[in-house]
């Protein structure tokens, strides 16, 4: 049997905040499959986002393993874990990130010029990118110069130029109206069914309904996980 593309086991993550502390994350375990969709749910201050910083290497825990695709990546260094972020790792977040001095083009090619590959391999998948996400007359623009339907685009062919292996969107809706989120979660969805596994935190039901697995999330633990129900 194949070993989960994340495994998770007895994660604790603390923060300090002045004398008190705060346990965001309370001896956590979870396993996620290559291919999956799962949804992270529940209110705000739940441990959500530190779980999700976790998973895409932003953050270390405190005590605990993370396996990402067999590997035990909390005892990497800075350098070898920003190398597994770039290379197995897309990101979507609310906000898009992008580099406001940037164009479109520029953007989706970051990632890859981050990891020194050949300038004729960029330009072609950058192209093809911009095709494939509908974008390829927007090429020259700079964030500012986009919709927020567009941006977040933007944000996704950047995600996937390096052909990851997990996507990970914090609340990817939140700034679109419903159309254009219903856009991009469809473009998420795609992406999933081509086989990237696709971990969405988000405060929408109806987004997280979408989901083959819900994870609920509680005062730093897993409360209910749809898989084992």
């Amino acid at each position: 049997m194949a070993a989960p593309l994340i495994a998770l086991a007895g994660i604790e993550r603390v923060f300090h905040l002045g004398d008190s502390e705060v346990h965001a994350l309370h001896r956590l375990d979870l396993q996620i499959d290559a291919g999956e969709y799962v949804a992270v749910m529940g209110p705000s201050g739940s441990g959500k986002s530190t779980l999700l910083n976790l998973v895409g290497l932003l953050d270390r825990p405190n005590a605990g393993t993370y396996r990402l695709e067999g590997r035990d990546v909390t005892t990497l260094s800075p350098e070898e874990q920003a190398r597994v972020r770039s290379e197995r790792i897309g990101f979507v977040f609310q906000s898009f990130h992008l580099v406001p001095r940037l164009t479109a083009a520029e953007n989706i090619a970051l990632p890859m010029t981050l990891a020194g590959i050949p300038p004729a391999e960029r330009a072609a998948r950058v192209a093809q990118a911009l095709k494939d996400y509908g974008l390829a007359d927007r090429a020259g623009h700079r964030p500012d110069e986009l919709s927020g339907g567009q941006r977040q685009r933007v944000a996704i062919a950047r995600a996937t130029i390096m052909r990851p292996a997990v996507i990970l969107a914090d609340e990817p809706t939140g700034n679109l109206d419903r159309a254009t989120g219903d856009e991009v979660v469809r473009l998420l969805e795609e992406l999933n069914a081509q086989g990237v596994t696709l971990i969405v935190v988000t405060h929408d039901a109806a987004l997280g309904g979408r989901a083959r697995r819900r994870l609920q999330m509680e005062d730093g633990s897993l409360k209910r996980d749809s898989a084992a129900a």
